[in-house]
Parts: C-alpha cells; sequence; structure tokens
C-alpha cells in the first residue's frame, strides 16, 4: 500500500525534524565554485556550478550524483531579497539557461531583488545523466506519446510503448528509478542550503507548478514567494495520468481560438469561412491522413499521418504565434501538395535524456492502470467526446508495466504560509483551467488566482497588462489581490 503524506499540524515538528536531517547532509555554500557557463545566447553574468545530492535519499551517505546550478546575481546587492528559482516545464525540460531566457521577461524592478537561480533536474542536461537508450525510431512524439493505431484500436500502441518501459527498466537501472515530483523537490531543498538560504521564492511554469506545489507542501517553511504559471491538477491519486486525459479538454478550450483565426478574411493562411468549417475540415483531414499518409521528408516519421497533424496541433495551440505554421500544413495536405519543411528533430542525446525523464517522472509518481482492455475502454469512450485528440490522453502507457513502487502521495492542503500567486489564461491547451481550479481549492487561503482571458500555454508574460502588474508587484513587493482576479 503507498503512503500518503498529509502537511497539517505536525508541519512544525516535521520541519524540525526535516532541518536537523538536511543539516547533517547537506553541502556548504561555502564550498561551491562558481565559472562562467558555456553555450551559446547566455548572458554574459550567468555563472555555473554543481551540487551533490544523494542518488536515493533513503540512502543519504550512499552513491551521489552531480546537479548542474546556473545563477545571476542581482545588479544590485543592496536591494537583494534573496534567490528567486526558475522551474521549467516538461517533465523533462531542462533549466540551466533559464537565468538567460526567461530573466529578460522581468522588468528591472524586479531582477533587482533577486539572484536568478535555475538548475538541471537530475537526468537532463548538465546534471548526471538518465538514459533509456531508446531505439531512435521511439524518440519521435507521435510515437512516446499513446496516439491509438488509425483505427481506433491500441494494438501498435501497446506493442510500442511496452517497448519502451522495458527498455528504460533494462538500461535506466538507479538512475532512472530515482527520479520523480518529490526527488526534485528534495534536490530543491539541496541547492537550497548549498547557497545558504534559509528561504527560496521560485516560479514554475507548466509541470514546474506541481514541483513547487510538492515543496511548498514539504517544505512549505522554506518558501518566500511562489509564483505557479499554467498549473497542473494535484489530484494525489492521479497527477500525471490526470494532466494527461486533460489534453482532450485543454484541445477542446483552446481550438476555437485558432479556428477563429484561421477562419479570417483576408488571413494568407484561411483555411475555411467560418471557425466550424474549420473544425470540420481539420477532423476530415486527420480521418483521410490516417487512411492514406502523406510523404513528409525531414519529419520524425517520413510520413505525415492523421496522428502526425493531431501532434502538430496539440504543439501549436500552445502559442498564437505558431497558428500559421498549422494551417499552412493543412492547406498543402488538403491539396496533397507538397508540405511545409517539418520542425526539426530534437538532436538524439537531448532526446534521449528528455524521454527518459518524462517517463520515469510519469511512473514512478503515480502508479497506472495495468490492464490493456482498460486502456481500450477509456480510449474508445475518449475518441468519442474529444475527437480532435482522438483518444490518446487515454492511451496506453509505458507505465502499465513498470515494476517499480508508486512514490508516496503528497496531498496539497491550505496548512502553510500564504504565499502563493497562481496565474492561469483561461484556454491553456495543456493545463487547463478546470485543473488549475482543483490546485486552487487545494491551496485554499494560502493561494490568489489570476485568471487571464488569453489562450497559449504559459500566462507570463501575458498580452493582458494587469496579469503582468499582479504578477510583478507579487514578486516585487509581496502584494497579492485581495481575492481571486479575473484579467480580461
Amino acid at each position: 500500500m503507498r503512503r500518503t503524506v498529509r502537511i497539517g499540524a505536525t508541519l512544525g515538528l516535521a520541519a524540525l525534524v526535516m532541518s536537523a536531517v538536511t543539516a547533517c547532509e547537506g553541502t556548504s555554500a561555502a564550498a561551491l565554485t562558481w565559472t562562467t557557463c558555456q553555450g551559446a545566447g547566455l548572458d554574459s553574468r550567468q555563472e555555473c556550478t554543481t551540487v551533490s545530492v544523494p542518488l536515493d535519499y533513503d540512502k543519504p551517505e550512499g552513491e551521489q550524483i552531480s546537479l548542474a546550478v546556473s545563477r545571476i546575481r542581482s545588479a544590485h546587492p543592496e536591494r537583494r531579497r534573496g534567490v528567486l528559482f526558475l522551474i521549467p516545464g516538461g517533465p523533462g525540460g531542462s533549466g540551466l539557461a533559464l537565468p538567460s531566457s526567461r530573466g529578460k521577461e522581468l522588468p528591472e524592478s524586479v531582477r533587482d531583488e533577486y539572484d536568478l537561480v535555475a538548475f538541471d533536474a537530475r537526468g537532463l542536461g548538465s546534471s548526471t545523466e538518465a538514459n533509456c537508450h531508446l531505439a531512435e525510431q521511439d524518440l519521435a512524439l507521435e510515437r512516446i506519446w499513446p496516439w491509438p493505431d488509425a483505427d481506433g484500436g491500441i494494438a501498435g500502441n501497446v506493442v510500442t510503448e511496452n517497448r519502451i518501459a522495458d527498455a528504460c527498466v533494462r538500461n535506466g537501472g538507479a538512475m532512472v528509478r530515482s527520479i520523480g515530483t518529490r526527488t526534485e523537490a528534495r534536490d530543491l531543498d539541496r541547492i537550497r542550503e548549498a547557497l545558504g538560504e534559509n528561504k527560496i521564492s521560485a516560479w514554475g511554469t507548466s509541470y514546474g507548478t506541481y514541483v513547487l506545489s510538492v515543496y511548498a507542501t514539504m517544505f512549505g517553511d522554506r518558501t518566500d514567494r511562489v509564483l505557479l504559471d499554467s498549473n497542473d491538477d494535484p489530484d494525489p491519486d492521479r497527477v500525471e495520468q490526470g494532466w494527461m486525459a486533460n489534453y482532450g479538454v485543454g484541445a477542446e478550450d483552446r481550438f476555437p481560438d485558432f479556428a477563429r483565426w484561421a477562419a479570417t478574411e483576408g488571413n494568407a493562411d484561411r483555411v475555411a469561412a467560418t471557425p466550424e468549417a474549420v473544425r470540420d475540415e481539420f477532423l476530415a483531414l486527420a480521418a483521410r491522413l490516417d487512411r492514406e499518409p502523406l510523404p513528409w521528408p525531414g519529419s520524425e516519421t517520413g510520413v505525415l499521418s492523421g496522428n502526425g497533424l493531431r501532434q502538430s496541433l496539440l504543439n501549436v495551440l500552445y502559442d498564437d504565434k505558431q497558428f500559421p505554421r498549422l494551417a499552412r500544413l493543412m492547406n498543402a495536405a488538403e491539396k496533397s501538395a507538397t508540405l511545409p519543411a517539418a520542425q526539426p528533430a530534437r538532436p538524439v542525446d537531448i532526446a534521449q535524456r528528455t524521454t527518459a525523464v518524462m517517463i520515469a517522472t510519469l511512473c514512478n509518481d503515480v502508479a497506472w492502470p495495468r490492464t490493456v482492455d482498460d486502456y481500450a475502454t477509456a480510449v474508445t469512450a475518449d475518441r468519442a467526446r474529444y475527437p480532435l485528440t482522438a483518444g490518446m490522453p487515454h492511451g496506453y502507457s509505458p507505465c502499465a508495466t513498470w515494476p517499480y513502487p508508486a512514490a508516496p502521495r503528497t496531498v496539497v492542503t491550505s496548512s502553510g504560509p500564504s504565499n502563493v500567486l497562481m496565474v492561469q489564461n483561461l484556454r491553456d491547451p495543456a493545463t487547463p483551467y478546470s485543473g488549475a481550479q482543483n490546485l486552487r481549492r487545494a491551496f485554499g487561503d494560502r493561494a490568489r488566482m489570476v485568471s487571464v482571458d488569453a489562450g497559449g500555454h504559459g500566462a507570463y508574460p501575458s498580452p493582458v497588462a494587469c496579469a503582468n502588474e499582479a504578477v510583478e508587484r507579487f514578486l516585487r513587493d509581496g502584494a497579492r489581490p485581495d481575492q481571486d482576479l479575473i484579467c480580461r
């Protein structure tokens, strides 16, 4: 039976115990050696170091692994409040460059308050590597994501995902077994200690919101200001299962934005005369490509199938700026003409690490259904309810045969500091508004939520000024709205 970790009345005692433990086991701030970070496009002020953490926190004196950490210091130390951790999405998003890239999105008045700090999670980038050594063909998103077969069945999906799971179990070793959100929260706390900080502020996006929700549950007394952007549903019995299921919800929430744009008169990439016709054309084209894929040189699979079109849809719904890419693909495919150039495939070494971390997190965080029939039934129902995603959100998972026990449940509650600000687009394709509302309810009075009447994934910075003002006021002054706010 899985253990339930609930932080409530015992928070104070637990914090004292954990403080004593980490004081004995941690890395001294004085031991860190900072050097100029290597890589293209980085701010010249960004510097890097490494922090050692246990491979297995149940064996704190055992094998250690290395986490790559970066920072850009405040340009005005006299104004410095502390550190602001930048936690990326994923699971599997690299964080090391974020002080340079995301730092540009913050106004100077906020940057001056903090040293901006980020890290590559275990398994990723410049940290100790995780690798399932998958066959290169299985690194294509169209195969990693559990898309059903062209006829709606899942026989091919089962074969592919079982092959992927077998490779991870066979090749991933103790590193893959160690990865999960609770472990990442503990890694984050080790970095906090290594920096010599009593408390941290943090800005997490997408999966990063769940990392920080878990951190704020396990180590709430060590948080200062917590900004959560594009929020994951924290349901402790489902977590990643629920996130996958939510792609059907998110695509339906978001598709009308694309359809209106693609039906706009005068649009050079117009798809159809009305939003309703755009939807009909997308569904009909996907069904045709299920039967008769088109050659697509340079793509990960070499063809544009129905699932390839659906995967392209999910990719472009993240950002309005990507809408023309999907419209051009649809218009060319409708005429069986030469298709636009495919997006470049990820470098194999990066794809291997990202995929290993993603699969390990999904499978180690929570127990998944085991029987093929359970998945087949769910896929059939989901295809009917959410035709844009054709059943993929309930597709057969590599976690169905995962042999390792799931981590203890983490129940996010209202116990702890009232220092959380959530910001959320109403039409987010990946972390839909309904899931964000569940996190808001779980935090209770610990949180306030700024909802933004906008589409896309990533709510800050926003085209809506009042959302930006709320975020920046919170990070700069610690002030939150008195009650939840909708920015239109």
